[in-house]
């Protein structure tokens, strides 16, 4: 096992990404944290955490899998890497909660292009890993249900258990792919840090429709241009979902909501392309499941 796993973690380093020890059988870094660090060896100069302390280099690597069984993690970051965390639903039995997978290939579609091909693993959840290669000079950050739902990415700050590594839920395995693909620069756009933005209360701006239908699209707005930061596109789907119901029963034009759905969704840092792609799809689903005003 211990064997297998120094590899592992070998096999990584020889693609050029950062590997570090994980808790044999865990998801955890095995390396000490800062309360207990002693301020020597590779901390003589302060606390290294695991991102800085993550190595490609074969010596260090066989010195610290020799002891133990460790997992095997990889820094994205330090890598270069962008990895995207298509998750499976936490409710399993429920057959109405699309998985990562099913959201990121949507999202595909709506943007014109097919499910990148590139190194892929099986996480021991049964979700999926892509892997992609980010581009030189953009540090790109973590993210939570940004890109869709269910899906998150790791980049600087953040790490993915390596192919090979087992958990009590299963093993990580390596899927297909020899080699991680450029990130699409379409993904890149919607995962690129936005732009700091006058902070200010949302303003609708004139627009036709009924009382109660403006009352909604105000309030559904303001609550898009307040979403914390990993919840701004599951916030805008929401919405404009909520919405959709005044667009069917002819209380207000389908391109007034589109319209003021992509002002707040731009004044909240999403870019223009995935507004138009999620506030589509929300108002799509909306326009095929609403109910007739008198049952609602």
């Amino acid at each position: 096992m211990s064997e297998d796993l120094m590899r592992a973690a070998l096999d990584a380093a020889a693609r050029g990404w950062h590997v570090f020890p994980l808790r044999p059988g865990t998801k955890r870094p095995a390396l000490h944290g800062e309360k207990t660090c002693t301020r020597t060896g590779p901390c003589a100069r302060g606390h290294r955490k695991w991102e800085q302390r993550a190595t490609v280099d074969p010596d260090r690597i066989r010195a610290a899998w020799s002891q133990a069984p460790f997992n095997v993690g990889i820094a994205t970051g330090p890598s270069g890497l962008l990895v995207v965390d298509l998750d499976v639903p936490k409710d399993k039995g429920s057959s109405d909660a699309p998985g990562g997978a099913a959201t990121f290939a949507a999202l595909c579609e709506r943007a014109g292009h097919a499910v990148p091909t590139t190194y892929r693993t099986r996480t021991a959840s049964g979700g999926t890993h892509l892997y992609f290669t980010a581009p030189n000079g953009v540090r790109l950050p973590n993210t939570a249900g940004t890109v869709a739902d269910s899906v998150d990415t790791r980049a600087w700050g953040g790490y993915v258990v390596a192919a090979g590594s087992t958990t009590p839920a299963g093993p990580y395995e390596a899927l297909c792919g020899s080699a991680a693909a450029v990130l699409p620069a379409w993904l890149q756009s919607i995962l690129q840090p936005a732009p700091a933005r006058p902070v200010g209360p949302f303003r609708l701006p004139a627009v036709d429709g009924s009382r109660a239908a403006l009352a909604a699209l105000e309030a559904e707005c303001a609550a898009v241009a307040a979403a914390p930061d990993g919840l701004r596109n599951v916030t805008l789907n929401r919405c404009a979902f909520k919405v959709g119901r005044f667009v069917a029963w002819g209380d207000l034009p389908r391109h007034v909501a589109e319209e003021a759905f992509q002002a707040a969704g731009e004044a909240r840092g999403l870019t223009a392309a995935e507004c138009r792609a999620t506030i589509r799809s929300a108002l799509d689903s909306s326009l095929r499941t609403a109910r007739p005003r008198e049952a609602a």
